[in-house]
């Protein structure tokens, strides 16, 4: 099927387009160094912490997975299903991750007051509205600098199918900028040009070293330290260019995803978490809807289902789940009122996420919205409410902030907290 973002928004790719796309900068310099947070990270006694976000991009339907209402005005023509968890029901487009449904808690009551793309993505991912001329840390490398072991070699913040962008990172350094697998392949010239031996090539970036450490004596050291930490990165991806053979996948697990894009981007996902990646973000695009919603959604929930709940299943089984904290979340959800191209319009008022893993209290449901969707009644939330819980789930202080150049900025929101109702 041939989609196209009714909304025109140039924040959208055809899939085609989008999984053709090239691995960005992300060993690239940017901004300042900032601090590093390895303090933060000696004090989780618990074991290693490790996140993954599916993002739905576009703005999935609450009422078609998380939140129906069958039988109302703005319900659509889909039922709900029995999960494993008694009395709880989702949208019958999910019936995998229905079964899965014992590890995930739902958010039912979100309320961004934000239905542009950029913007509601921005609050998503970075927990705040976006200030002008100052870029807050992404979660991806907020969890990159917080929780990626001191001395690590792997790169903190991976991006699957999708592209990088450094800014991410904000105040905490190129370190914790995001690596991109560009169509799901590992990133390029992870080997030493053809005719280098070790040897040279430690000599290389050792007289690299020395050079810029000469350089930066006496100056301002910021941008040294960032094109060395990027130096270093590359370094170290290439050490363990191991974590991105995903030739080794075997065709008993594509049976169990599924042979198409995401689902083998969930199976690398699930690599990625075993190899110990602290933080692994999943694209799953196009869920724009303004016209023939529910077509669409049979599409895409259709490829969304059975490899997610098969990840979510397999790290329960491995004994990863209990440290490794799992959302499914977009930017806003969809109108309840169905427009005249039988389509969902953008909707930040009353939508919800899946939430599951580390902290999280399997099965639980928090929030309620009235009976045919169009506002919340109970338990209303936003960005700040779902930062304070994702950091309280891995066993950070989101109330203790970072620190730039003597300079605090607050991990959450300070005017939220978390929703301590789905934390175990």
């Amino acid at each position: 099927m041939t989609y196209s973002p009714a909304c025109g928004s140039a924040a959208h790719l055809s899939r085609r387009s989008f999984l053709q796309g090239v691995t960005t900068g992300a060993l690239g310099a940017i901004g300042f160094a900032g601090l590093t947070h390895a303090r933060a990270a000696e004090q989780l006694t618990r074991a290693q912490k490790q996140v993954v976000v599916f993002w739905l991009s576009g703005g999935v339907s609450q009422l078609e997975t998380w939140d129906p209402k069958p039988g109302t005005d703005n319900g659509g023509p889909f039922q709900t299903i029995e999960t494993s968890v008694p009395g709880t029901h989702i949208c019958e487009l999910l019936p995998y991750t229905a079964k899965q449904m014992h590890h995930l808690a739902l958010v039912r009551g979100i309320n961004t007051k934000e239905g542009d793309h950029g913007k509601g993505a921005y609050i998503m991912q970075h927990g705040y509205k976006k200030t002008p001329g100052f870029e807050y840390p992404h979660l991806g490398s907020a969890f990159s600098s917080l929780l990626t072991p001191a001395g690590s070699p792997l790169p903190g913040y991976i991006h699957v199918a999708g592209g990088a962008n450094a800014k991410d990172a904000s105040f905490l350094g190129p370190r914790h900028a995001p690596v991109a697998l560009a169509n799901g392949k590992a990133p390029d010239h992870l080997d030493r040009a053809a005719g280098m031996t070790a040897e040279a090539d430690a000599k290389r970036r050792a007289m690299r070293a020395k050079v810029s450490q000469q350089f930066s004596t006496g100056r301002k050291a910021t941008e040294t330290e960032a094109y060395s930490a990027s130096y270093d990165q590359a370094a170290s991806l290439m050490a363990r260019k191991d974590i991105f053979d995903f030739s080794t996948i075997s065709e008993a697990d594509f049976a169990r995803y599924g042979k198409h894009d995401f689902a083998r981007h969930c199976l690398m996902a699930r690599k990625l978490v075993e190899n110990g990646v602290t933080f692994t973000k999943v694209n799953h695009r196009e869920y724009d809807t303004h016209s023939e919603n529910f077509n669409f959604h049979i599409e895409q929930l259709g490829e969304f289902d059975q490899p997610f709940a098969a990840f979510v299943e397999d790290l329960a089984d491995r004994g990863l789940l209990a440290n490794t904290l799992v959302i499914v979340m977009c930017e806003f959800g969809r109108t309840p009122r169905i427009n005249q191209r039988v389509g969902r319009d953008h909707w930040g008022t009353a939508w919800s996420i899946a939430v599951g893993g580390a902290g999280i209290k399997g099965g639980a449901v928090v929030g309620k919205t009235n009976e045919n969707g169009t506002k919340v009644i109970d338990r209303e939330v936003d960005g700040g409410h779902l930062f304070h819980t994702y950091y309280k789930a891995v066993g950070i202080d989101s109330t203790q902030p970072f620190w730039d150049n003597d300079r605090p900025y607050h991990k959450a929101d300070p005017q939220a907290s978390a929703i301590d109702e789905i934390l175990a």
